[in-house]
């Protein structure tokens, strides 16, 4: 379990189909093999470390359902270690298991802060409300505006100096992480699958 504070951000140095290398520092105190570690929010297990750098393993589903397969040698990523028991919750409970991609439609400026228009997937969007929390590339956010197919976000000056998220531009593809929250209430809401309908009724005769 994460929170979407993001801790640092790390590089790149090796990518491959089945095997992602990251350049890092505060990220690795009290690593240890079997680690999870966020990498643009995406959860990811350590099975190799160095001095500078760690190494985790990388899924065919995770490439289908995320953005690294987008990314390459070189290129940067927002790095996060699990929540601790007793710590702070500065952001949200963010799981590190991404939901679908999205694509940043526009970029405007506001004095110092940056509003980013993200597209996003139809069926996610009933997840997202105004001021609710979404993570993009494993940065917990608050959500200021909805469109029929997407969210504006508002990044203040920190959070672009010190998340890779200020540094993208339009057309580049985010990983996208709804509130768990949201999920929970759906699937609360949803009747159980043993109980007794008109539908089951009608379905096996009985009206």
């Amino acid at each position: 379990m994460f929170t979407g504070i993001i801790e640092e951000i790390g590089k790149i140095s090796l990518i491959q189909p089945t095997r992602l290398t990251v350049k890092a520092a505060k990220t690795l105190e009290g690593t240890e093999l079997g680690s999870s570690i966020a990498v643009n929010g995406i959860c990811l297990t350590v099975t190799d470390f160095t001095a500078d750098s760690f190494s985790v393993g990388i899924q065919p589903e995770t490439l289908r359902r995320t953005s690294l397969g987008h990314l390459k040698a070189g290129d940067e990523v927002n790095l996060e270690r699990p929540l601790t028991l007793g710590g702070r919750l500065g952001g949200h409970l963010v799981q590190g298991h991404i939901d679908d991609t999205g694509k940043i439609a526009s970029i405007k400026h506001e004095q110092e802060a940056i509003e980013v228009t993200i597209h996003l997937p139809l069926r996610l969007l009933r997840y997202i409300a105004v001021k609710g929390f979404i993570a993009v590339d494993g940065l917990s956010l608050t959500v200021v505006g909805l469109g029929e197919d997407s969210f504006t976000i508002s990044l203040i000056e920190f959070t672009q100096r010190n998340t890779t998220i200020g540094k993208h531009k339009i057309g580049d593809i985010v990983n996208l992480e709804v509130d768990i929250i949201a999920k929970y209430v759906e699937a609360l809401s949803k009747p159980s699958g043993g109980s007794v309908t008109f539908d089951f009724l009608k379905e096996h005769g009985f009206v």
